[in-house]
C-alpha cells in the first residue's frame, strides 16, 4: 500500500521527530521485511549466535531450537512496536511521553540515546577489524572511521535512504548467506560437527533469552522506521512483514555462526571461523558483512540522534528541528564515537556489550508499559498535540502509574539478572541463565494495566473525548 507522495518523496529526510503528515507519507509495508530481514544479517547476531554452542555448549539441534524460540518469542514484542509506527506517524520515544509525561519519559529516552551510541561505537569498531582483516594494509583506526563515516552518510540522509539500502541488502545478503551455508555444510572440518555439546537447561534457557533479548533490542527504535507509512496500512499487515523480517533475518544469522563455528576446530574466534568454513567464498563473505555493518549501523545513529533530538526539545520546546538539526548532531555523535572507539582499550566491544545488557534491564519494562498502553488502555488513540507540549498537555508531566510499575519491574528482575555489573541468586542458581527480561515482562504488564485502569483521571480525559488522536 502507497500514496501518491511515494514517487516523490525526497531521498534526504525532512521530517525529525515531528508528526508525519499524511501527504508526506510514502512507502510500502512490503518495505518493513527487507529492513529487518536485510538488517539482521550481520557479523555481530552471528557472533552472538555462535555463544549457544561456544559458550553454553549446546549441540546444533538444542542450539537451533534455542535460537528459533528465543526470536519468535522475542520478535513479537518488537513487531508489536512497529505497528504502532503509521498509526501514530512519530518516532517511538517521543511517544513515551504519553506513557510516562513529558518529564517522566526523559530517564527512558537517555537510556535508549546511550544504548544507540554504545551499538553505534561498537559496530565501527567491528567494521574497522572487519576492513582490516579484508584489506591489511587499512589499519584498525582508519577502518573505524572509514566505517563510521559510511554509517554517518547513511544516517543523515535519512529514512528513505536507509530503506533503500536494505531492500537491496535483502536479496544481496540473503543469496550470499544461503550459500555461505552451502559450503559450510558441504566443507565440514570437524567430526563432531553433530555430536560436540548436548542439552543442559541452564545453557537452553541462556541461548533463548540472548535472541529474545536481540529483538528487544530493537523495540525504542522500531516503529521509526514505520512511522512513514500511511495511517491507514492495517496493524496486522505491519505487525507481520516486521515479525517475520526480523525473526527469518536474525534466526539465519545466529543459526549461521553457531554452524560455523562447529564445523571449524574449537576455540576458534568465531568470524575467524567463518572465514575458514566459508573458504574460497570466505573473502566474499566478510566484504558482505562489512557493508552491512556499515548499512545496519546507520540506524543505531539515526536513533541515536534522534533520542538526543527528543531530550532537548523537552526543554526547548519552541524549537522546531530540521534536517539540518539532525545533520549537525549527527555528525557530533559520529565525532565523539569515532574518539572514543580509535583511544580505546582492545576490548571495547565487550565492554559496550556489557553496557548494553545492562540497559537492556531497564527497557524491558518500558516495553511492556508502552504496549500495554497503546493496545489495552488508550488503543492507539493518543492526542498527539499534548505529546509535542512542554508541560505534557493531557498527560502531565508525570505519570505516577506508569512510573511506579516501571520501577517494579525493575525491581522483580534483580534476582534473575546476570549481567557483568551483578548476578542475581536465581540466576546463579540456574548457571548463569538471565530471565530477567521474563520475569519482567510478567510482572510489569498485569501491573501497569491495573494501575493505568483505576486513574480515575485518565477515564476522565476518555469520556470527555479529548483522546482523539488528533493534531
Amino acid at each position: 500500500m502507497a500514496t501518491s507522495a511515494t514517487t516523490s518523496a525526497p531521498l534526504i529526510e525532512k521530517h525529525t521527530i515531528g508528526y508525519v503528515p499524511p501527504e508526506d507519507r510514502h512507502g510500502k509495508v512490503r518495505d518493513l521485511f527487507t529492513l529487518w530481514f536485510g538488517g539482521n544479517i550481520a557479523p555481530l547476531s552471528i557472533v552472538t549466535g555462535a555463544l549457544g554452542v561456544q559458550l553454553f555448549h549446546l549441540n546444533l539441534v538444542w542450539g537451533i531450537v534455542a535460537i528459533l524460540v528465543g526470536h519468535l518469542v522475542g520478535g513479537v514484542l518488537m513487531a508489536l512496536h512497529s505497528a504502532q509506527g503509521p498509526q501514530m506517524g512519530i518516532p517511538q520515544m517521543i511517544q513515551s511521553r504519553a506513557q510516562f509525561g513529558s518529564l517522566g519519559a526523559l530517564l527512558v529516552v537517555l537510556i535508549a540515546g546511550v544504548m544507540y551510541i554504545g551499538f553505534f561505537a561498537s559496530n565501527i569498531v567491528l567494521a574497522g577489524k572487519s576492513l582490516h582483516g579484508v584489506v591489511d594494509s587499512v589499519p584498525v583506526p582508519v577502518g573505524i572511521v572509514i566505517g563510521a563515516l559510511g554509517s554517518g552518510i547513511i544516517g543523515i540522509i535519512g529514512y528513505r535512504f536507509i530503506h533503500v539500502l536494505n531492500r537491496i541488502g535483502t536479496w544481496v545478503l540473503g543469496i550470499g548467506i544461503v550459500v555461505g551455508f552451502g559450503y559450510i555444510l558441504t566443507h565440514v572440518q570437524t567430526t563432531d560437527f553433530l555430536t560436540r555439546g548436548g542439552f543442559n537447561v541452564s545453557g537452553w534457557l541462556a541461548t533463548v533469552s540472548l535472541a529474545a533479548l536481540w529483538q528487544i533490542a530493537f523495540a525504542p527504535y522500531v516503529s521509526d522506521y514505520s512511522r512513514y507509512l500511511p495511517a491507514n496500512v492495517p496493524v496486522a499487515a505491519t505487525f507481520w512483514t516486521t515479525y517475520l523480517g526480523s525473526a527469518l533475518g536474525s534466526s539465519l544469522s545466529f543459526v549461521f555462526g553457531a554452524v560455523a563455528v562447529l564445523a571449524t576446530p574449537v576455540g576458534m574466534d568465531t568470524m575467524d571461523a567463518v572465514k575458514l568454513a566459508t573458504g574460497a567464498i570466505g573473502p566474499l563473505m566478510l566484504v558482505l558483512f562489512l557493508l552491512s555493518v556499515i548499512s545496519h549501523n546507520a540506524l543505531n545513529l539515526y536513533g541515536a540522534v534522534l533520542s538526543l533530538i527528543t531530550l532537548v526539545q523537552t526543554f526547548a520546546y519552541r524549537w522546531i528541528p530540521t534536517a539540518k538539526s539532525r545533520a549537525v548532531i549527527s555528525i557530533i555523535v559520529l565525532l565523539a564515537c569515532c574518539f572514543a572507539a580509535v583511544g580505546a582499550s582492545a576490548d571495547f566491544i565487550g565492554h559496550f556489550v556489557d553496557m548494553v545488557l545492562v540497559l537492556l534491564v531497564v527497557l524491558v519494562p518500558w516495553t511492556a508499559i508502552n504496549l500495554i498502553d497503546f493496545y489495552a488502555i488508550h488503543k492507539g488513540q493518543y492526542d498527539i498535540g499534548s505529546i509535542f507540549q512542554v508541560d505534557g498537555g493531557i498527560y502531565g508531566r508525570y505519570n505516577p502509574q506508569a512510573l511506579l510499575a516501571y520501577a517494579i519491574g525493575i525491581a522483580v528482575q534483580i534476582p534473575f539478572m546476570n549481567t557483568p555489573l551483578y548476578v542475581g541468586p536465581v540466576s546463579a542458581h540456574i548457571n548463569g541463565a538471565d530471565l530477567s527480561w521474563l520475569v519482567g515482562l510478567l510482572v510489569t504488564s498485569p501491573l501497569y494495566f491495573w494501575l493505568a485502569s483505576r486513574d480515575s483521571a485518565y477515564r476522565r480525559r476518555l469520556t470527555s473525548g479529548k483522546l482523539a488522536g488528533s493534531l
